[in-house]
């Protein structure tokens, strides 16, 4: 409960930021992605300035303020402070999924864009679906597109809204009170859109009816790259396992709004990852060299940064932990 009244909080402060220029905001995360290799993107620091919040800075370089707080938990929200080194999480593991279309990792809260024909992937952060009214999983597609779209709201928020003393009306039309923003891409799961938001300061959070949120600058990005009939592939991957070269790495994302007991992924979540992500393993187990010990501690830290856990099969060595030790 603590935690869920703390996201709230954040969505009613949000809109007394303020928003940064224009020019001030980053451009899409676009990084070559050749099909051998599973990371891409870099970590980098930026340092505080005086009137910098962990908000402004999230938006700044194309980051969820969820991820910005895992990678940097003694930062504080408001007040970074004059100085302070702050990591921005821009080094990602691309989900196990199609390297088509769309590609929407929910726990993680980011969304990932193929081009049709190109060896490169853009990717975005996003905002997700809040406990009781989650984002689906599934495959669908990009079936219209709008520009400054009207919401019917379905009778379900209008009564959750009057539950609470407000009255939302049937019909909004375009415009700054219009939580779908400035453009939107409808889905085949009915009643589910990825749209731009009025809250910007909201993305990266779990906070929708279970469409997904953008940026208003991403969400025009996207809008103007993906075509209707764009294959959406919408998956749930707490622990994403990949390669680097001859390094493997994995990278863990907690379950926010949920109990800390089960907020994390588990071993058996990770094992399941880093065997999908060596195939050319056997009944054995994977086709690696893998230090559970690292593994343990990626899953208990899960801060979404991606951590080598091991490297290419060699005579396997003994010195290594096993997963259940």
């Amino acid at each position: 409960m603590k935690r869920r009244a703390r996201q709230a909080a954040w969505c009613l402060l949000a809109a007394a930021v303020s928003t940064p220029a224009p020019a001030a905001l980053a451009a899409t995360g676009v990084w070559k992605a050749p099909a051998e290799e599973s990371l891409v993107g870099r970590t980098e620091t930026y340092v505080a300035r005086y009137e910098d919040t962990l908000l402004d800075v999230a938006r700044r370089f194309g980051m969820g303020i969820s991820e910005m707080q895992l990678a940097n938990p003694e930062v504080d929200l408001w007040l970074p402070g004059e100085g302070t080194e702050i990591r921005l999480p821009s080094r990602f593991i691309l989900p196990a999924a199609p390297r088509s279309g769309l590609v929407i990792n929910v726990p993680e809260m980011r969304i990932y864009y193929y081009p049709k024909g190109e060896s490169v992937v853009h990717t975005w952060p996003i905002s997700i679906g809040r406990v009781g009214w989650e984002t689906p999983l599934g495959k669908t597609s990009i079936v219209r597109k709008a520009v400054r779209p009207t919401w019917i709201p379905p009778d379900s928020i209008r009564e959750e809204y009057l539950e609470r003393g407000e009255t939302l009306p049937r019909v909004v039309r375009p415009g700054p009170d219009n939580p779908l923003g400035s453009h939107a891409l409808y889905l085949g799961l009915p009643a589910y859109l990825i749209h731009g938001t009025n809250r910007p300061h909201s993305i990266g959070m779990r906070v929708s009816h279970g469409c997904v949120r953008m940026y208003p600058e991403h969400i025009v990005e996207l809008f103007e790259m993906a075509e209707s009939g764009t294959p959406v592939t919408l998956v749930h991957q707490g622990v994403k396992a990949g390669w680097a070269g001859d390094e493997l790495f994995i990278e863990v994302h907690p379950n926010i709004d949920v109990p800390d007991e089960a907020a994390r992924p588990s071993v058996t979540d990770a094992v399941a990852s880093i065997i999908a992500a060596t195939p050319e393993g056997g009944e054995d187990g994977p086709a690696a060299t893998v230090d559970w010990k690292r593994v343990r501690e990626a899953l208990a830290t899960a801060n979404g940064i991606p951590v080598a856990v091991g490297s290419r099969q060699t005579p396997r060595s003994s010195g290594r932990d096993d997963p259940a030790g």
